[in-house]
């Protein structure tokens, strides 16, 4: 019996013919030099990605170094109170603005934007003040919660105590810990009284004294509630 074209026709003739089997092979290889440039291409973004990603963090490295070294002068500045001195810097040394601006992707210039937000506030620049801690972004522990806390009381100089109740929430809630959160907690409720809203500021004042019952805070908290609660009977 004589078996058809369909039947012999299994895909490999090419291995019986040399024609056949030069066509397969010259298919292979123009597949594989496509491949190996698509592979050359990825390879090379690959290695530029990295050495831009390595290149970048050196630069961020040198720069932070830079901007520590700078960052010294300012800081004493602030902490005796030379606030024009901080903020604009002094005898050649460059001040919190200047170091928060040229070194913003640094974690130095970060902390100098913190610095410069204080200082702000303490010279009475509410609006300036609000603008650069709000600009600032950290994870520990204390300055962060302590650069919400101070946008509200910018906000609360300001008269707007809807939005220091705001911040004042933010600087309670963020890692709470018996060392810094009760003061805050004050805060909260004294700028819920400031709005007339009691119920919540006495509902913050019992979490004090729940939670942070070995804290300077407590008594007056204590003192805060009674004299709410004796309003309202």
């Amino acid at each position: 019996m004589v078996m058809s074209n369909k039947d012999t026709d299994s895909g490999l003739e090419f291995l019986e013919s040399p024609e056949g089997l030069a066509g397969e092979l010259t298919k292979f290889e123009k597949g594989l030099e496509k491949n190996r440039k698509i592979l050359i291409v990825a390879g090379g973004v690959i290695v530029a990605a990295l050495a831009g990603w390595f290149g970048y963090h050196w630069y961020v490295s040198s720069q932070d170094e830079q901007a520590q070294a700078v960052l010294f002068s300012p800081v004493f500045a602030f902490e005796s109170d030379s606030l024009n001195k901080a903020l604009k810097g002094s005898g050649g040394n460059p001040g919190l603005l200047n170091i928060a601006d040229e070194y913003s992707v640094t974690p130095a210039g970060n902390l100098a934007q913190f610095y410069a937000g204080a200082t702000l506030l303490k010279q009475g620049k509410f609006d300036e003040a609000i603008e650069r801690l709000k600009s600032f972004s950290s994870s520990d522990l204390l300055i962060q919660a302590r650069a919400y806390s101070l946008i509200g009381d910018a906000y609360m100089e300001k008269n707007n105590a809807e939005e220091a109740i705001s911040y004042y929430q933010k600087a309670a809630d963020y890692k709470p810990n018996a060392y810094f959160t009760p003061s805050y907690m004050i805060k909260l409720g004294i700028a819920y009284e400031k709005v007339k809203k009691n119920t919540e500021a006495i509902e913050v004042y019992s979490d004090l004294i729940e939670k942070y019952p070995q804290s300077s805070e407590v008594l007056s908290a204590k003192k805060f509630k009674n004299l709410l609660e004796s309003a309202a009977e």
